[in-house]
């Protein structure tokens, strides 16, 4: 019996490969800020604390790891692999006989939480026996030192990190003082089930507190779910339903995260996310869809995904915000009264605020990427749809299939077993995403009834062949997301949909690293929609191209649609260089306009949250919205 409870098991890095436009855009980071950054970088250079140097010696070295070593093996680049290599060869050789590792001058115990997971995809990606024994003697040390030396400040509020690497080991080599260890963990650990149940904060923090701040928060969303893996105990599904349901009433944003400007922030459209919180929700989706089984939460993960990373970056990669907004009119140094921020926060650039998001945001993509597909007993799970290669020893044998497609630009996914020599049947298990009403299934030409269980996946089992083909179709329209005052959100498919005034981008001079930018936009900005012409929302024009070689950038947007609405609404105006609050909807228009939509994350200035207009008695209306 395994020691671990988990509906699905993770393939080990690099069983998982990316492919088409994913593969593309793995590339761009590579050849952006992510193959870079030890040059252009202080904190990630020669004196890094965690090359042996007298440099910074806390977390952004193991930050910047967790996203270097998963992207260098999944694209196999070997300049990239060496890069990792030196780090991972100083941390196994600092290792002291009693067990603990890392820079003599910091003693934190956060950052060994994070370095355990690279060691751990380090493992995965090449085998290296040495991290199995060398993190068993460091959780040794860890379980005689905590009870002298508990948990503090922000490994206090990330215990979960340190139990879910844990977990990694009591898989591989289960003792009971393993499991001990996970307790006394979560004991020294902040309380979580208060913070996002009873004790959550309802309106804007103020002031700081680790339950409020939003890496934290993003962080601890996987508590339940790790606690059952290591423990089996609670019931994780429910349990961060609730939490997210809780976050969402107070603090829930048009693009399906909550704000987090440091600090929770509530609920309007100008309120920041930060990067580091987007990529660590993600983490947080993937284990907890691994633990539960339930396909709700890789739905949310592909929203992130597809819509918040990449926003958070320009569409090369080469520099990043610390905040961004839904409703985001210009990315500048202005004063936005953030919770808790400096000025610089919403531009692009190396460091626009703390270094933090600088070394972390790394590791959004490759951990998507390499958590696409997952297996359990004789069944490979689809939990996120992307174009991809997976081989698993699966069935007996070994199963490799190409997923052919253009997802989230497009319905169709293609599944193409490429080569099998599985000895029994196999199920695929795909995720039916809770928007796609009328999904569509073929085997090898042949229709196949589409009924999810009750987990939002349906299975198709059989002994695969060579030449087999899977084909899935999501139908994707347009639908609303109900808003304050009256105001709407737009979705199609995983994507959350914006109306741009066109975009400015303005270089600071002599900035570091590969640039720095702020971006003003060219047009109005105040767009507003009428979601109830004769055509109506859910029949909007979608328009489809070919994916570009810059899947988020500013030329070939691949999907659009044509939407109703107006495109200069006078009764809502700035609130300095924010977006004001959209105004009591609906508001009489005389005009109504063709108002085009595109892809959250190909827009950088942005209207996601939109007020709502009525055509008064004779208003002139595009011929498609006419009455």
């Amino acid at each position: 019996m395994s020691s671990i409870h988990s509906a699905f098991s993770p393939l080990p890095l690099g069983a998982v490969t990316p492919s088409g436009w994913l593969r593309r855009q793995l590339q761009i980071q590579a050849d952006g800020l992510s193959g870079s950054i030890e040059e252009l970088w202080d904190d990630l250079g020669p004196d890094s604390g965690w090359l042996g140097g007298d440099g910074e010696s806390w977390e952004r070295g193991p930050y910047y790891l967790d996203g270097l070593i998963p992207l260098a093996h999944l694209l196999g680049d070997e300049a990239l692999i060496a890069k990792g290599r030196k780090w991972i060869e100083w941390m196994l050789q600092s290792q002291q006989p009693s067990g603990q590792f890392g820079p003599s001058s910091n003693d934190d115990w956060w950052t060994r939480m994070v370095a355990a997971k690279v060691l751990q995809q380090h493992a995965e990606a090449t085998g290296d026996e040495r991290v199995l024994p060398f993190l068993e003697r460091y959780y040794e040390f860890q379980l005689r030192e905590l009870p002298g030396r508990p948990l503090q400040s922000w490994a206090a509020a990330r215990a979960i990190d340190n139990v879910l690497a844990l977990a990694w080991v009591h898989e591989r080599s289960p003792r009971p003082e393993w499991t001990e260890l996970a307790r006394l963990l979560l004991i020294q650990g902040l309380d979580w089930d208060d913070a996002l149940g009873d004790g959550l904060i309802t309106g804007r923090a103020m002031g700081f507190d680790h339950r409020t701040h939003g890496p934290n928060v993003a962080m601890a969303l996987k508590n339940p779910a790790v606690r059952a893996m290591m423990l089996g105990e609670g019931d994780p599904h429910q349990e961060t339903l609730r939490a997210l349901a809780n976050l969402d009433r107070w603090h829930g944003m048009v693009h399906g995260m909550f704000s987090g400007e440091e600090w929770l922030a509530g609920r309007e459209a100008a309120r920041g996310v930060e990067t580091c919180q987007v990529v660590e929700y993600m983490f947080t989706m993937q284990i907890a869809a691994r633990v539960t089984g339930e396909a709700t939460y890789s739905d949310l993960l592909e929203g992130a995904a597809y819509n918040l990373l990449p926003a958070s970056s320009d569409p090369l990669m080469r520099a990043h915000q610390y905040h961004q907004q839904a409703n985001q009119i210009e990315a500048s140094t202005a004063d936005r009264n953030w919770a808790y921020s400096t000025n610089g926060a919403n531009v692009f650039g190396l460091e626009p605020h703390f270094g933090c998001c600088t070394a972390n945001y790394h590791q959004g993509w490759p951990k998507f990427i390499a958590a696409l597909w997952m297996t359990a007993d004789d069944t490979l799970s689809i939990t996120a749809y992307g174009p991809s290669r997976v081989e698993a020893e699966i069935g007996g044998g070994v199963l490799t299939i190409v997923e052919e497609t253009d997802y989230p630009f497009d319905e169709t996914i293609v599944f193409r077993i490429e080569a099998s020599t599985a000895e029994r049947d196999v199920a695929l298990r795909l995720r039916i995403p809770e928007w796609a009403s009328d999904a569509t299934l073929t085997v090898n030409g042949a229709e196949i009834s589409v009924e999810a269980d009750p987990s939002g996946y349906i299975l198709v089992s059989r002994r695969w062949s060579a030449g087999d083909e899977v084909a899935l179709t999501l139908p994707m329209r347009p639908r609303r997301v109900k808003r304050e005052r009256q105001a709407v959100g737009v979705r199609l498919g995983p994507l959350v949909m914006v109306a741009t005034g066109g975009e400015n981008w303005y270089p600071v001079p002599d900035a570091k690293g590969m640039g720095e930018w702020e971006v003003f936009p060219r047009r109005s900005w105040n767009f507003a929609l009428y979601p109830d012409a004769t055509v109506p929302l859910e029949q909007w024009s979608v328009l489809r191209s070919d994916v570009p070689d810059v899947p988020f950038g500013r030329d070939g947007i691949p999907v659009s649609i044509q939407a109703a609405g107006v495109r200069d609404l006078a009764e809502w105006q700035r609130d300095g260089a924010n977006a004001g609050n959209p105004p009591d909807s609906p508001v009489a228009a005389r005009w109504i306009n063709l108002v085009p939509l595109v892809p959250y994350g190909s827009a950088t200035i942005r209207i996601a949250e939109f007020p709502t207009v009525v055509p008064v008695v004779g208003a002139k209306m595009p011929a498609e919205f006419g009455r």
